[in-house]
């Protein structure tokens, strides 16, 4: 990726992030990046990497975020990603990818259209963090057969039975 920066869509507007402790440094890095392309950011803690936090608690808070508003995507941050990634997936309308390179992040929109981004803070260093973040706010959802799938995933996601409808 150049290291020039590339400006989000104007889907990606608002950017609400949270992190837990484990994630907080890096959470401060993409914030640096999001402020650079011009970004809103409601950061949505933790405050601080000094005292053992519960992800779930702030995993919901994005959730709840882009649920509530058109215009917002998220942007998590744990330790490995995956604890925030099943906390965020556990609700319909969000599509959390947890991406390790730059190659799944674009795929995420490409192909899925993810709303939000789930980052492993022991796992990333800031540059690549960076460049993921880059490319999941620049990559635009292709629609097509991609669409399709994604309303199956969501009548899914709220039926009774879990059958295919």
């Amino acid at each position: 990726m150049s290291s020039t920066l590339s400006r989000p869509g104007p889907e990606a507007a608002i950017i609400a992030i949270a992190c837990d402790h484990a994630g907080y440094p890096l959470k401060t890095e993409v914030i640096k990046l999001l402020s650079e392309l011009g970004l809103k950011v409601e950061d949505l803690g933790c405050a601080n990497p000094d005292e053992s936090v519960h992800y779930p608690v702030f995993g919901k808070r994005v959730v709840d975020a882009i649920l509530s508003r058109s215009g917002v995507r998220g942007i998590l941050i744990c330790g490995t990603g995956l604890g925030m990634s099943i906390i965020a997936n556990r609700f319909p309308g969000i599509r959390a990818a947890l991406c390790y390179d730059v190659s799944t992040a674009m795929m995420s929109r490409r192909h899925n259209d993810a709303n939000l981004l789930v980052l492993g803070g022991r796992m990333l260093g800031p540059q690549l963090a960076r460049e993921i973040v880059q490319a999941w706010l620049t990559t635009p959802f292709e629609g097509g057969r991609h669409q399709e799938r994604l309303e199956l995933l969501e009548r899914l996601a709220t039926s009774r039975s879990g059958r295919e409808v």
